[in-house]
């Protein structure tokens, strides 16, 4: 999933990424999910891109924006990403089939790993019923 980070001088950075492909059908209910990421998710906002891609995305202050504050925000999104991965499986795979993981390590392992104490309950939380 590729990352896109925006530095602003007067905003410090915008981190985001696109979690699926564009939303299809369904949109209503696809949108009623990005509303409830955001309350239940208050440091990631959720929404859409022009070409009605769902995004999650974290904002870095200046006065806090340097390579640490960076790799959090990264690992914040792959880690909700990764906690939301059945409800947005739909948006993802053909008949909404997450495929089998098999021996197939992730490429982000390391980068959570060593946010993980600071990641807090996105580390420890079991991923949410689909509505």
């Amino acid at each position: 999933m590729p990352v896109t980070v925006v530095l602003d001088p007067t905003a410090g950075a915008f981190v985001w990424l696109h979690m699926a492909p564009p939303i299809g059908d369904g949109f209503r209910r696809s949108y009623r999910k990005l509303l409830r990421w955001n309350d239940e998710f208050p440091f990631v906002k959720f929404s859409l891109a022009a070409d009605d891609r769902p995004i999650a995305a974290v904002e870095i202050p200046t006065e806090r924006l340097d390579r640490d504050a960076l790799g959090l925000g990264i690992a914040r999104l792959l880690a909700i990403c990764d906690l939301l991965l059945e409800e947005t499986a739909e948006w993802i795979w053909i008949g909404g089939r997450v495929p089998e993981a098999g021996t197939r390590a992730g490429r982000n392992v390391d980068l959570l790993d060593r946010y993980a104490d600071r990641l807090g309950e996105l580390g420890l939380a079991a991923p949410a019923e689909p509505s």
